[in-house]
Order: C-alpha cells, then sequence, then structure tokens
C-alpha cells in the first residue's frame, strides 16, 4: 500500500467462508471534518452493483485521501489523534448462485503420523495393497500401495496412494482439505526417507497419491535400505485442516 494514502475498505462480517452473495445497490464512505461537523463523502468505489461473499468479503478504496491531508489539521479529519469514520450500505438482495459450499477449518488440526510394515512383498504380485485404517481428524484413511505402479508407474515404479476408508462419516456433497505427507523408510541408515507431499482435497470417490513413488530399481537397490528382508516401511503424516459442505 501507497504509506501517503490512507485506505479504507466496508467488509461483510457475516459470512465464515461460506458463498452467500449480498448484493448492495449502493455503498456510501464517510469522513468527519471535526472542525466544521461536515462529512466528506466517498462513493465512487460503489458507482456500479457489488456482490459481497466469502471469497471477496469486502470492497473499498486503497487510496482514499492523501496522507498529508488526512493529517493537516486544519482540514479536522485528525483531532487529538482520533479520526471519524462512517458508512452506510443499501442491500439490494442477498442470493446464492450456482452449487453453493461453505468451507468451515478445523480448530486444532493436528498431525497424525502412521507406520505401515508391508512384509513378503515379493509375493503381493501386482496387485493392489492396503493398510489397516487409522484416524486422522475424526476420519478414517487407508494407504494404498502398488507394488508394481499403476497409472503411468505400472511396471517401473511402485505407487503409493492415500484415500478415505470405510465406514466413511463424510456427509454427500463434502470435501476434506487435507495436508499429507507419505515416506519409506531407509531401514538401514534409519535417517533418510523417499518422501512427497501434498495438500489436496478428498471426497469418497478420492485417493490422492503418486504413481511414479520410486523407480523399481532405486526401491530395490540394497545399499538404500528401503526393501530389507523382503519388506518395506511406509510413513504418513496427515493433517485435516477443513471441511467443505456443500449449501
Amino acid at each position: 500500500m501507497d504509506m501517503n494514502q490512507r485506505s479504507l475498505k466496508h467488509e461483510d462480517t457475516n459470512g465464515n467462508s461460506c458463498f452467500t452473495q449480498m448484493e448492495t445497490k449502493r455503498g456510501i464512505l464517510f469522513l468527519l471534518d471535526q472542525n466544521k461537523g461536515n462529512y466528506l463523502v466517498f462513493e465512487d468505489a460503489f458507482t456500479k452493483k457489488k456482490c459481497f461473499h466469502g471469497a471477496m468479503p469486502s470492497a473499498g478504496f486503497d487510496k482514499l485521501i492523501p496522507l498529508q491531508d488526512f493529517t493537516d489539521v486544519s482540514n479536522g479529519f485528525l483531532v487529538d489523534d482520533t479520526c471519524v469514520f462512517g458508512a452506510e450500505v443499501f442491500v439490494c438482495k442477498e442470493r446464492r448462485t450456482g452449487k453453493g459450499q461453505c468451507l468451515a477449518r478445523m480448530k486444532g488440526a493436528s498431525v497424525c503420523k502412521h507406520v505401515w510394515k508391508v512384509d513378503k512383498l515379493s509375493s503381493l504380485g501386482a496387485q493392489i495393497f492396503r493398510s489397516e485404517q487409522f484416524t486422522a481428524g475424526d476420519y478414517n484413511w487407508k494407504i494404498q500401495l502398488y507394488p508394481k505402479g499403476r497409472d503411468e508407474g505400472k511396471g517401473s515404479h511402485l505407487s503409493l496412494f492415500l484415500g478415505l476408508a470405510s465406514p466413511i462419516t463424510l456427509p454427500p456433497g463434502s470435501e476434506l482439505f487435507v495436508e499429507h505427507r507419505i515416506g519409506i523408510l531407509d531401514q538401514i541408515h534409519h535417517q533418510h526417507h523417499h518422501t512427497y507431499s501434498g495438500k489436496n482435497w478428498f471426497d469418497v470417490n478420492t485417493s490422492w497419491g503418486w504413481p511414479t513413488f520410486i523407480t523399481q530399481e532405486t526401491f530395490r537397490q540394497v545399499d538404500n535400505g528401503f526393501l530389507k528382508d523382503d519388506a518395506c516401511i511406509v510413513e504418513a503424516e496427515v493433517t485435516v485442516h477443513g471441511i467443505s459442505k456443500a449449501l
């Protein structure tokens, strides 16, 4: 922001992150001249109709008045280190359009760590192998491992994915915003991981992961320690940050 200007915006404080639209026909901002008792009126920013909602909760002036004019005592805008602003808003209508959603953030979101040891890996073939369920953010999760890869990693990579597990308690039409990290432990040095992380939306039909998580050559190389005694150790960290519900 230009430090030689004073800015002011009107903000809708009713919604959290719900995409409910409130259309204003007219909005006016005031700055009081405390010497004369008159208001300086600003309304250019509201010449056109404005729609306030969760994604756009405010509108106004980035450069309302030059700082020199604002601090000039003779203008009466700043007296005894005090200024007086006002606003007048005329609401035309409130409406919802399209498929509305409301995003609620999880309070006190914490990281859940799950360690999964996969034994007898050579006997799994090309089939998918799923971990035992674990809980993160009050929801059940599972890790999905494809020893021979899937999609673009089929035949050349080991693939790892994360998804919701049954019973799925997520309401219909809802999604979870999740930060996740998956890694394979180096069992020789016990300090190195082959790791990937991401932030994604999960629903009842969605799993996220990496088809090309690690090449078969790198995974099976003895010195790397990822595969030892025909077993590997997968670690997952999951943090549920919020839930999006249909309106």
